[in-house]
């Protein structure tokens, strides 16, 4: 995708938000056919175009219908993709994967859990809307290595910090890594090292490369404490 690569990116937002799905369909077909990986298409079609949408979204310089129109479409599309990705040896390590509740955060969330199921890790994905004291019954029940919250939106922060404090205070995964990205804590920086997260990343590809770099990494307790006023500030912000 070096070669017309903001083209293809054009073509694809223009096809998404129309509600165009052949045209949509036909870009991607045309990487596919190219034999891009599949791994690429996620990360530098799939990924910028939603994240572009969202911020034209959140600037009121896009419509609903046609935000509607893209991420319903742009669903379908991540949904083909999956098979298509190379799958690694396994790593025998369990990660829980929740998001944000609205429709573009599950999005990008999917995106990760593809990604990571596709590097070897045993992924359950549940999405948004999850309550927290459910999401620490099944971090015990599951046995998990790594607990991801990727695209929470700002709505859910105090909740994200309020989870982490209790997974923490009663122990159920005493070896849990604790892992943050998109949404919310990309544009509000130092949040995720604020509420206690061991690692945090701004996209798919970099949350793969953190959890894969950094196995060992924890926060310790005083580090899970810090910044608690300054964070209000940077989320009315974000």
């Amino acid at each position: 995708m070096t070669k017309g690569r903001e083209a293809i990116l054009e073509q694809f937002f223009n096809a998404l938000i129309s509600g165009d799905r052949p045209a949509a369909r036909g870009v991607l077909n045309q990487l596919i056919n190219a034999d891009l990986p599949a791994e690429r298409i996620i990360s530098n079609l799939f990924w910028p175009t939603i994240e572009h949408i969202q911020q034209l979204y959140r600037a009121d310089q896009l419509s609903n219908l046609s935000h509607h129109y893209a991420t319903r479409l742009m669903r379908s599309l991540v949904d083909q993709m999956q098979p298509r990705l190379d799958q690694a040896d396994r790593r025998n390590k369990r990660v829980l994967l929740v998001s944000g509740p609205d429709e573009p955060e599950e999005l990008s969330a999917q995106m990760a859990a593809d990604l990571l199921e596709a590097a070897g890790y045993d992924l359950y994905f549940a999405g948004g809307g999850i309550a927290n004291d459910e999401i620490v019954a099944q971090v015990g029940q599951l046995k998990a290595d790594i607990l991801v919250i990727f695209g929470a939106t700002v709505s859910i922060v105090p909740f994200t910090r309020q989870l982490i404090d209790r997974l923490h205070e009663i122990g159920v995964s005493p070896r849990l890594q604790i892992v943050v990205g998109g949404g919310v804590f990309n544009r509000a920086e130092g949040l995720a090292e604020e509420i206690g997260a061991d690692l945090w990343a701004k996209d798919p590809i970099e949350l793969i490369h953190q959890i894969n770099a950094e196995p060992n990494r924890r926060m310790n307790s005083d580090q899970r404490t810090v910044g608690r006023r300054r964070r209000s500030k940077r989320i009315a912000a974000a």
